[in-house]
């Protein structure tokens, strides 16, 4: 059973994360075959203080993100 983690900033709306929801698990059944029932998505929202690039937050980086 694929278990798919995405990892990604917060803001995004509930619809969009239910689309990248369905198609991650259309393309993991089309790519590896078997039941879309059995594949797994869990998404882990980080706030913007909470990412950074090269020691520096995204808060400070992209304030308007």
């Amino acid at each position: 059973m694929p278990f798919i983690q995405v990892t990604m900033l917060e803001g995004r709306t509930v619809e969009q994360k239910h689309e990248l929801m369905k198609k991650l698990t259309d393309a993991t059944a089309e790519v590896l075959g078997g039941d879309p029932q059995r594949i797994r998505v869990a998404f882990y929202e980080v706030g913007k203080d909470d990412w950074g690039i090269g020691g520096v937050p995204i808060s400070v980086l992209r304030p308007d993100a």
